[in-house]
């Protein structure tokens, strides 16, 4: 058993990836395109927990704040509007293959003072049970990998339209629990660490009578260490991302809103350069990879072996992946949500459209998604859900120990 494949079919397959995507030739005009998807170890922290952002396509950099903004854009916690709140997220996982892979958050959010937020939050992913045997096929034991991310951030407004987060995460992931393949290494759990970044802009304008709002953000996040599940010097990278998003919400009338948004990311993440076992990558280290990782795609090569001129360019951004959602209010009470996320055919191919709902009522929330297949091809993504359930709560004006904070947030 190969800590590799390991990693590979436990971590990797979270996104929709399989071993013929990532050797797989693809034919255009007589040239023969490699598929070199940019992989890492612990994608699991990648993964939107909440519905609300599952069901605009993962796009979250610029939507308006909430107390989930804790795993896009931190800093939007710096305008938020209640004073505390917690959220419960669940996802059944790859329910197109297997039936016992699910996510579990829980994330909670504190409002210290009028421009200043704290968070915390806590996401499990159980990988369901496997049996992992020798290379003669023996069963060796049946155990469930899982991997857990602790999160905390700090949020603060530096004006009332811009705010900016700091926000540091522990990682767990034990996908093997002490395992000793024949003639190989003993599979440990891996521990990494990392940090984010994020920056948060809005403008209140003005279109008629109307009331609109321009929302830009930015976040680096999962910037740190790589992570080994044995005592090997060579370790693999973690989803250190790049993303910016621009939103523009327009309130129709009292009681009707829609907002538009788009969200553009890209791994910070060396891509694989064919060497044997991705040895040249996993040796770069991580600030360097970070910065080569936007110039570093190898192109390809058309069917009589010949270097196509420009194709490293392309490559590179055939690695950007985009996002674009809608979201329609009514009163405040109920919304309605739809997106689509895209991912160029050569670098994981998940495609696919999405669509929720959610109701809030007073302190109350609830948040529903669902992924709609988009393809004639089954991708185990296919038909994923997504649940939360919110509390958010308002000191109240007339409780004598609590003074009523104005909404708009000024340093």
């Amino acid at each position: 058993m190969n800590i590799k494949r390991i990693i590979f079919v436990l971590s990797s397959i979270m996104f929709g990836i399989t071993s013929s995507q990532l050797h797989a030739q693809i034919g255009r005009n007589g040239q023969s395109i490699t598929v070199n998807t940019v992989t890492t170890s612990v994608p699991f922290v990648r993964i939107a927990p909440d519905a609300r952002a599952g069901a605009m396509g993962d796009v979250a950099i610029a939507t308006a704040p909430d107390m989930n903004s804790i795993y896009q854009n931190a800093s939007k916690l710096a305008f938020v509007q209640g004073d505390y709140g917690v959220a419960i997220h669940y996802t059944p996982w790859l329910r197109a293959l297997v039936n016992d892979i699910n996510m579990v958050t829980i994330n909670g959010y504190y409002k210290i003072k009028q421009k200043q937020s704290i968070a915390l939050g806590l996401k499990y992913f159980s990988l369901g049970q496997i049996t992992f045997t020798d290379n003669t096929g023996q069963t060796i034991r049946d155990f469930r990998p899982y991997e857990m991310a602790v999160d905390g951030h700090y949020a603060r407004a530096l004006s009332k339209n811009f705010g900016v987060a700091i926000g540091l995460r522990f990682i767990y992931s034990n996908l093997a629990n002490n395992i000793t393949p024949q003639g190989g290494e003993t599979i440990k759990p891996g521990y990494a660490g990392s940090g984010d970044l994020s920056f948060y802009y809005k403008q209140p304008l003005k279109v008629g009578k109307m009331n609109t709002e321009l929302s830009l953000g930015l976040a680096l996040t999962n910037i740190g260490s790589k992570i080994t599940y044995t005592n090997s010097t060579q370790k693999d990278f973690i989803p250190a991302n790049f993303g910016v998003g621009i939103g523009y919400k327009l309130d129709i009338n009292e009681h009707n809103s829609i907002g538009i948004y788009y969200d553009l990311n890209k791994l910070m993440v060396p891509t694989p350069d064919g060497s044997p076992n991705d040895s040249t990558r996993r040796a770069t280290g991580v600030i360097k990879g970070m910065f080569t990782s936007f110039n570093d795609a190898p192109g390809w090569y058309d069917d009589n072996g010949n270097y196509v001129k420009g194709s490293r360019t392309k490559e590179e951004l055939r690695e950007l992946m985009h996002g674009v959602a809608l979201e329609y209010w009514y009163s405040k009470l109920f919304a309605v949500r739809a997106g689509y996320f895209y991912e160029h055919k050569t670098k994981g191919a998940r495609q696919f459209l999405t669509v929720g709902v959610g109701v809030k009522y007073s302190i109350f929330g609830l948040d529903f998604s669902y992924l709609v297949p988009t393809s004639t091809v089954k991708n185990p993504l296919d038909n994923t859900l997504r649940f939360s359930l919110l509390f958010d709560f308002n000191k109240s004006a007339n409780d004598p120990l609590f003074k009523k904070k104005d909404a708009s947030v000024t340093p």
